[in-house]
């Protein structure tokens, strides 16, 4: 499969999750940086799609270890957290 068709099954898993807060993340991640990914990235991404949401949320917060194939730059982007906007 190409990168361009990769890239989008990539965009809409992470925009339809399940629920409202892993589409946020998730998809909120993808947005801000997936045009920048390396082809290592993008089969990073790919694989943390295929586990459960309450897993990457915990991850991504700093709740629950993290298990080693997936430590890093990519997963440290996505505990900054600043991709999703807050409403007041």
């Amino acid at each position: 499969m190409d990168v361009t068709t990769r890239i989008k099954r990539q965009r809409f898993r992470a925009w339809h999750r399940g629920t409202k807060e892993a589409d946020m993340l998730i998809g909120g991640f993808f947005d801000r940086e997936h045009a920048s990914w390396t082809l290592e990235e993008i089969d990073w991404f790919e694989a943390l799609l295929d586990e459960e949401d309450v897993e990457i949320m915990g991850w991504a917060l700093g709740t629950i270890a993290v298990p080693t194939r997936y430590e890093g730059p990519m997963l440290e982007r996505m505990r900054k957290l600043d991709y999703i906007p807050v409403s007041e």
